[in-house]
């Protein structure tokens, strides 16, 4: 079982004359009235790879309390708890300056409609997490990356009409990171594993930290598979060293934001 390992992370390079933007600009949809702080996490989560620009869309009250959260994030606010379908076209516009896009973090089923509609019209690379990942099929997505724990993975299974045995084939240019006490970075090709990480992990909010890590080392240019490898082996790397430094489980997914700036620098 080939596990990753510290050499098979790869950083992303910056030139010493680059401007804002050019080492990437990062779209996060998401956020509910019942889950605020999902957003946050993945978008700071983000910062820590090094991307230049990170912009939330969420619904408007839960803009106002990123705003306090955060004052790193630049946060598009829209009206209503939740995004509805006939939001899709105001989002889809709004994609256009950036150069990737994470959907789902704190989203909530409310918005199932919207992710689907928003999601088979994109034209971006995507990062796929949470309830997004089960309003969708693998038929609806292309040059992607989701990021399922295996319950919203049988969902995922079932939408699309296939199983376990037979889903590679359809991956196409997907990436999948199937979470788990050992994770899974799963090509149509082949499949990576990564054992870093604790029981700690379980933790509300440690996944949208990892979509954020994801979707930052792909906003600034590395591959589907490279960007979910760097991602999965530094999430649970930083949960093993606050494992270490609490002596125990009494860490929270917000910890791992502090010590990120250290493994996502070269």
């Amino acid at each position: 079982m080939p596990y990753i390992t510290k050499k098979d992370i790869v950083l992303p390079k910056r030139a010493a004359s680059s401007h804002k933007g050019d080492n990437g600009k990062l779209l996060i949809i998401g956020g509910s009235k019942d889950y605020v702080g999902a957003v946050a996490l993945a978008g700071i989560a983000a910062l820590r790879t090094g991307v230049d620009w990170v912009t939330v869309a969420v619904p408007e009250k839960v803009g106002w309390a990123i705003n306090a959260l955060s004052p790193d994030l630049v946060v598009k606010k829209y009206k209503g708890d939740d995004f509805c379908a006939s939001r899709a076209k105001d989002i889809l516009k709004e994609e256009k300056g950036y150069s990737t896009v994470l959907i789902g973090n704190g989203i909530g089923m409310h918005a199932k409609t919207f992710c689907k509609k928003y999601i088979r019209e994109s034209t971006k690379t995507l990062i796929i997490d949470a309830d997004a990942i089960k309003s969708i099929s693998l038929q609806d997505v292309d040059n992607a990356i989701l990021t399922p724990h295996h319950g919203e993975f049988e969902i995922l299974l079932k939408n699309s009409r296939l199983t376990i045995t037979n889903y590679k084939k359809y991956l196409r240019n997907n990436t999948l990171l199937l979470k788990g006490k050992v994770d899974q970075i799963i090509t149509k090709d082949k499949t990576f594993y990564n054992k870093t990480g604790n029981p700690g992990m379980t933790k509300a909010g440690t996944g949208d930290v990892l979509a954020g890590l994801a979707a930052g080392f792909k906003a600034q240019g590395l591959t589907n598979t490279q960007s979910a490898i760097n991602a999965s082996y530094i999430n649970g790397v930083l949960g093993d060293m606050l494992l270490k430094k609490h002596k125990g489980y009494s860490y929270i997914a917000s910890d791992l934001l502090i010590d990120a700036k250290r493994l996502c620098s070269p």
